[in-house]
C-alpha cells in the first residue's frame, strides 16, 4: 500500500495503538516546514503529530501563515489508524464480533498479509520436519 512521502511523522505508539506526547514538537515541525520550503512548498507537505502535543504548538509566524493558507499541514492524531488514513487516503478499518478487518481497509489488508505470512511459515515449518 502506497505511503504519501511528503508527511513527516513524529511521537510515539504504545501498545494499544494510542499516539504519546513528545519533546521538541515545535522545533520538529519548524525542521521539517523549514526542508519542505527550501525546495517549494506544494501544499501536500505537512507533518503528523500527537493530539497531546496541540496545546503546546507555538509555531513561527511563516509557519502558522503557511498552514492557515494551506501550503503546508499539520495533522494532529490520537491513533495510530488515524495516521495510517491520513499517510495512506485508505480508512482503517473497525474489525467485527471476530476481529476481522474489511478487506478494503487499510488494517483489512495487514490482517491478510500477516495470515498469508503466517500460512507460509507453516508450511515452511512443515517441509523442515519431513
Amino acid at each position: 500500500m502506497p505511503i504519501r512521502q511528503a508527511i513527516a511523522v513524529t511521537g510515539s505508539v504504545n501498545q494499544h495503538g494510542e499516539v504519546q506526547a513528545i519533546g521538541g514538537v515545535n522545533e520538529k515541525v519548524e525542521g521539517f516546514f523549514d526542508i519542505c520550503a527550501a525546495r517549494g512548498l506544494t501544499g501536500e507537505q505537512g507533518v503528523i503529530i500527537p493530539e497531546a502535543n496541540r496545546k503546546h504548538l507555538m509555531l513561527r509566524h511563516d509557519v502558522v501563515e503557511a498552514a492557515g493558507q494551506g501550503r503546508f499541514g499539520i495533522y494532529a492524531v490520537r491513533h495510530v489508524d488515524q495516521a495510517m488514513e491520513l499517510l495512506t487516503g485508505e480508512p482503517a478499518g473497525m474489525p467485527d464480533q471476530q476481529g476481522v478487518y474489511p478487506p478494503d481497509t487499510v488494517n483489512g489488508q495487514l490482517q491478510q498479509r500477516l495470515a498469508a505470512l503466517f500460512a507460509v511459515r507453516q508450511q515452511l515449518s512443515s517441509q523442515s520436519h519431513d
